[in-house]
C-alpha cells in the first residue's frame, strides 16, 4: 500500500502543473484585466472588457492581461491600452509594473508556480488583503453549506436507496423514483430562485431571510437563539443544494444494494434463518456501501468548493463561491489562481483519501496489484 500511496502522491505534481498551465493559457485569450479595471476607475468609467490596440489606430487583437503572480499577456512598446487614452504614459507603465505586467508571460508563470510551491499566494489586487487571509475569512460560510449539505444528502440518500432496493418494483419505488428524477432534472440554482419566490418575500410567503448567514445583532443573542438564527438562514440555501445532490446518490445506493442482494452469499444467509435486517445490515451493507462511503471525501470537496458558488451568489452568502465569482468579474487574478491551485491540490489529495477508505472498509482490496 505504501508504494501505491507514493505513486499517487507523485502523480499530483504533473496533474496540478497541467491544470495550472491550461488555465493560465485560457486567461491569455480572455479580454480585459486588472490594468483595464484601474484605468477605467481613473477615467471615471467602467468597462466590461478593454481591448488593446496599436498606437497607430485601428482595431487591434483582443488580448488578456495578468500579473507577476497570476497570468496575462505581455505589454509591448508598440501597443497601448484603450482606457489609457489621455493619461500620462508613465502612469500607465507604473500601473503595469504594479500589477506585474512588465514581464513576459513565461516569466510570470514560472514565478507564480515557485511562489505557489511555497504556498505564497500573494495579495489581492483590489481587496487590500492577502489571498490566504481572504480564504480563511470566507471559509466558514462555505464549510457550513458544504458540511450540512453533504450530511443531509447522505442521511437522506442511503436509507432511501436501501428502501428502494428492498422494495424494488413496488409503488413506493415508482413514486420515489419520480421524485428523484424531478430533483435531478431541476438545477440547484433554479430551485433556489423558486424557494426565494415562495418563501423569502417573493410573491407568496416571507418566512426566511434572503441574504447572509446570520442576522444583524447576532453577537448579542443568547446561545440558543444564535443556533436557531444560524439554521434559520441555512434552510433555503442548503435545501436548494440538497435537492440536486441526493438524486444521484440515491440511485447509486439502490443499484449497489440490488447488485449485492442477488448474490449467493445473501441467499445462503437467508437459508440459515437470519432475519432480513440481519442479512441486510450485517452482510449486504458493508459490500454495497463500499463505493458510496469511500466517495464521501471527494463528494464533500466537490460540494464545498464548486456546488455552492451559484447558491452563494443567489443568497448573498459571503463565502468562497462568491469570492471566486467576484474575483473573476474583477479580474483579480491572485485570488483566481491562488484558490484554483489550493483547492485543486486539496481535491487531488481527497481522491487519494477516498482510495484509502476503500481499504479501510474492505481490507480485501489491494491497490498494490494495480498496474499504471
Amino acid at each position: 500500500m505504501l508504494a501505491y500511496l507514493i505513486r499517487r502522491l507523485l502523480l499530483i505534481v504533473p496533474t496540478l502543473f497541467g491544470i495550472m498551465v491550461i488555465n493560465f493559457a485560457i486567461v491569455q485569450a480572455a479580454p480585459g484585466g486588472p490594468v483595464e479595471q484601474m484605468l477605467a476607475q481613473i477615467n471615471g468609467r467602467a468597462v466590461a472588457a478593454t481591448e488593446r490596440i496599436s498606437s497607430g489606430g485601428g482595431d487591434g487583437m483582443v488580448q488578456g492581461l495578468s500579473n507577476s503572480d497570476s497570468s496575462g499577456s505581455a505589454s509591448t512598446t508598440q501597443e497601448t491600452y484603450r482606457g489609457s487614452r489621455g493619461l500620462d504614459p508613465d502612469l500607465v507603465k507604473d500601473i503595469e509594473q504594479q500589477f506585474g505586467f512588465d514581464k513576459p508571460p513565461l516569466e510570470r508563470f514560472v514565478k507564480m508556480m515557485k511562489d505557489y510551491s511555497r504556498f505564497d499566494f500573494g495579495d489581492s489586487f483590489f481587496r487590500d488583503a492577502s489571498v490566504v487571509d481572504l480564504v480563511i475569512e470566507k471559509m466558514p460560510v462555505s464549510i457550513s453549506l458544504g458540511l450540512w449539505t453533504t450530511l443531509l444528502v447522505y442521511f437522506i440518500s442511503i436509507p432511501l436507496g436501501i428502501k428502494k432496493a428492498v422494495r424494488d418494483g413496488s409503488a413506493f419505488d415508482a413514486w420515489t423514483s419520480a421524485i428523484v428524477i424531478i430533483g435531478y432534472a431541476i438545477p440547484g440554482f433554479l430551485f433556489a430562485i423558486l424557494l426565494i419566490v415562495l418563501f423569502a418575500g417573493g410573491s407568496f410567503f416571507d418566512w426566511f431571510p434572503l441574504r447572509g448567514l446570520v442576522s444583524e445583532g447576532f453577537s448579542d443573542l443568547p446561545w440558543w437563539k444564535k443556533i436557531m438564527d444560524y439554521f434559520w438562514h441555512l434552510i433555503l440555501p442548503v435545501t436548494a443544494m440538497v435537492i440536486g445532490g441526493f438524486a444521484g446518490l440515491t440511485m447509486l445506493t439502490k443499484n449497489s444494494f440490488l447488485d449485492e442482494i442477488n448474490k449467493q452469499y445473501v441467499l445462503t444467509a437467508k437459508a440459515k434463518g437470519l432475519q432480513e435486517s440481519q442479512v441486510l445490515y450485517g452482510h449486504v451493507f458493508r459490500n454495497a456501501m463500499l463505493i458510496v462511503v469511500a466517495g464521501f471525501p471527494s463528494a464533500f470537496v466537490g460540494i464545498l468548493f464548486t456546488g455552492s458558488m451559484l447558491i452563494e451568489v443567489i443568497f448573498s452568502l459571503d463565502g468562497l463561491g462568491l469570492l471566486g465569482y467576484e474575483a473573476v468579474l474583477n479580474r483579480d487574478y491572485p485570488i483566481v489562481f491562488g484558490t484554483l491551485f489550493f483547492f485543486t491540490l486539496l481535491g487531488l489529495i481527497m481522491n487519494i483519501v477516498g482510495d484509502l477508505m476503500y481499504t479501510v472498509i474492505d481490507p480485501r482490496i489491494d491497490f498494490e496489484k494495480r498496474s499504471f
